[in-house]
C-alpha cells in the first residue's frame, strides 16, 4: 500500500512539472509542437488495475541454449564476429583452423565475414563434442570435481575451450589433470561458469558438418 501511495504521489508530481514545462512560451518557440483547434491532444496514465496486473517483458534467456550461446560468446570474444585474437583464434566463438576443418570449413575469411556460418559452426562443434564425450556425460554429470558440479553444458563449454580429450583427462583424473589455454583459463573455470544450461537440444553427431549454403 505504501509503495502504491509513493507511486501515485510521484506520478502527480511529474504530471505537475510536465504541465509547467509545456507552458505557452514553449509552444511559441517551437511551432512544430502545435495542436490546431480541430485536433485533440490526449494524454493518459495507467489505471490502478493496469498497474497491478501489467507484466513487464524484458529480454531474458536464462539457462536456455540461447543463454548458453550468448554466455560462451561473451566470454570468448564479447560477441564480436570479426575478432581474431593473438593466437589466431577467430570469430564470435574463437575457432582455430583445426576446429573449423572438423566442421567442414576451410575458408577463414568466409567464416569471419559470415555470422550465420559462425553460428552453424558452433552448433556443429557442440554436436561433435557431445558425441565424443557422451560416455563422460553419462558417468560424471551431477558429480562434484574440484568443488564444481559437473553438468553437460559445462562439459561442452570446456571441450570448446580445450578439446574433448583434455576434458576427458580432467574428468577421469578427478580434476588432477587440469590443462589451461594460452590465457590461463582452466577447464574448472569453464565447468563452473557454464554449468546448468540446457543443451539437451544438441544431437550427438561425430560427423556434424556445416551446410555452406
Amino acid at each position: 500500500m505504501i509503495k502504491k501511495w509513493i507511486y501515485y504521489a510521484g506520478l502527480m508530481t511529474v504530471t505537475g512539472f510536465s504541465s509547467l514545462g509545456f507552458h505557452n512560451v514553449g509552444a511559441e518557440k517551437n511551432e512544430w509542437f502545435h495542436v490546431s483547434e480541430s485536433e485533440k491532444l490526449e494524454v493518459s496514465v495507467p489505471s490502478k488495475e493496469e498497474i497491478e496486473t501489467k507484466q513487464v517483458t524484458v529480454p531474458f534467456t536464462g539457462k536456455t541454449y540461447t543463454g548458453f550461446k550468448q554466455a560462451v560468446a561473451y566470454k570468448e570474444s564479447q560477441g564480436q564476429y570479426k575478432l581474431v585474437n593473438t593466437f589466431g583464434y577467430m570469430g564470435k566463438y574463437q575457432f582455430g583452423m583445426s576446429a573449423l576443418r572438423a566442421v567442414g570449413i576451410t575458408n577463414a575469411n568466409l567464416f569471419l565475414n559470415s555470422p550465420l556460418l559462425q553460428e552453424k559452426a558452433f552448433k556443429a562443434l557442440l554436436a561433435i563434442n557431445k558425441h565424443e564425450l557422451k560416455r563422460e556425460i553419462d558417468i560424471y554429470e551431477g558429480k562434484v570435481i574440484n568443488g564444481v558440479k559437473v553438468t553437460e553444458s559445462g562439459i561442452l563449454a570446456s571441450a570448446h575451450l580445450l578439446g574433448a580429450n583434455s576434458v576427458r583427462s580432467y574428468l577421469k583424473s578427478n580434476g588432477k589433470k587440469h590443462k589451461k589455454d594460452g590465457f590461463g583459463t582452466s577447464i574448472k573455470t569453464y565447468m563452473k561458469k557454464f554449468g546448468g544450461y540446457d543443451t539437451s537440444g544438441i544431437i550427438p553427431n561425430r560427423n556434424a558438418k556445416v551446410n555452406m549454403l
